[in-house]
């Protein structure tokens, strides 16, 4: 019977390749017929594997202990006896740098204050450039004082520089070619407040504003200059300076006074792009961002340019202004309440009643249809631009 050492020296000479062919198979087809065997076979390999492993590390350990030896014999001071004097001397090791080795610690030795200062001011402009690109792109969505992100639509140059482009080319060409006028920065949407020539929009289109321009569909433009700005409720009131301005008429549409109710159907036109857009949806809530009472809420996909355009009622009348959007939700658009911009008429009249706004109090869409109205209502909302 084999004992356990007569097994190890038979796995062994089989793993080492000792074993004559007829006993190697033999070995092997034990090994394919007996668990047991082959178990004993694989402990006997996990073990040696082990063993193995363990030589490999304390050699690996010894090479590196020699190495340090090495390295600590190779700087360690030298004593050696002068032939003359018969005196002993210790030699240290001299450390050699290259040239430019040197040069770069005597740079650094004094130079290292200034550099310092130099890595301190690099990181500050990193920073500060950062925060510059932050500020960049939240003022692409205008945040306002509003607690809302309010829309102006930024106009696009491309086809401006074109226009340059061809003007130039013709030029060269020697053909005459009239100068080409400024091009708006900013742009929104207003609407005809009174029939005299005076306009509503939202105060954060026109902030900043250096002159204005109002638009309509019909490319029919006239200059325009505010007159009174009310921050808090994103209003603001312009007026027609054209000479050749002969006023608007009679205005198709009331501005409501009163509230207006929970569910009821709105709708809005406005210029998020340049040609009018009509959008409708219903009134979400009697109430605007967090709570506030001088906006409603409406479900109206809105976009800037948007900002500025009137809301109305079914029937026709004006029940609010477009201000501005939540952020984290497409469909949520504020309007300022068409009752605070009659306070706010009602107030410059009084303060000047010489020159009196006079408000359409009744309207002439209700029971027309939908397109009917808005052929009506085009001919009074305008794209208001915003040069600075």
């Amino acid at each position: 019977m084999m004992t356990e050492a007569d097994y190890y020296a038979l796995f062994e000479a089989y793993a080492t390749g000792e074993l004559a062919g007829p006993a190697r198979a033999n070995l092997e087809a034990r090994l394919a017929a007996d668990p047991a065997l082959a178990l004993r076979y694989a402990d006997f390999s996990e073990m040696t594997d082990t063993l193995r492993a363990y030589g490999q590390r304390q050699q690996a350990r010894q090479q590196l202990r020699s190495i340090h030896a090495a390295m600590l014999a190779a700087d360690a001071p030298e004593e050696i006896t002068l032939p003359i004097t018969g005196l002993t001397h210790t030699v240290h090791p001299i450390l050699r740098i290259s040239r430019t080795e040197r040069r770069l610690r005597e740079f650094w030795s004094g130079h290292r204050a200034t550099v310092g200062v130099a890595a301190s001011v690099a990181v500050m402009a990193v920073f500060a450039t950062l925060l510059g690109l932050d500020i960049w792109r939240n003022s692409k969505v205008q945040p306002s004082l509003y607690g809302y992100n309010v829309m102006r639509r930024e106009i696009n140059s491309l086809k401006h520089n074109q226009k340059v482009l061809n003007s130039t080319i013709k030029r060269i060409d020697g053909s005459a070619t009239p100068p080409l006028a400024p091009v708006s920065k900013f742009s929104g949407t207003g609407f005809a407040l009174t029939s005299e020539g005076y306009i509503v929009t939202s105060y954060h289109v026109i902030q900043g504003a250096d002159s204005l321009l109002i638009e309509g569909r019909n490319h029919q433009r006239y200059h325009a200059e505010p007159v009174y700005s009310d921050i808090k409720h994103d209003l603001a009131i312009l007026r027609i300076t054209d000479k050749k301005f002969t006023g608007f008429g009679r205005l198709p549409y009331a501005v409501k006074s009163g509230q207006a109710d929970l569910g009821e159907r709105v709708f809005t036109l406005g210029y998020p792009r340049e040609d009018v857009v009509y959008g409708e949806g219903s009134l979400s809530a009697r109430s605007g961002f967090e709570g506030d009472t001088a906006f409603y809420q409406v479900s109206i996909p809105v976009n800037p340019g948007n900002s500025g355009g009137p809301l109305m009622d079914e029937r026709g009348n004006l029940i609010g202004v477009v201000s501005g959007r939540q952020n984290d939700a497409q469909s949520a658009a504020f309007a300022t309440k068409s009752s605070y911009l009659v306070r706010l008429v009602d107030s410059l009249e009084a303060a000047k009643p010489a020159n009196p706004y006079r408000l359409p109090r009744f309207g002439q869409l209700a029971g027309t249809g939908r397109p009917q109205q808005l052929k009506k209502l085009q001919d009074y909302v305008f794209v208001v631009k915003v040069f600075e």
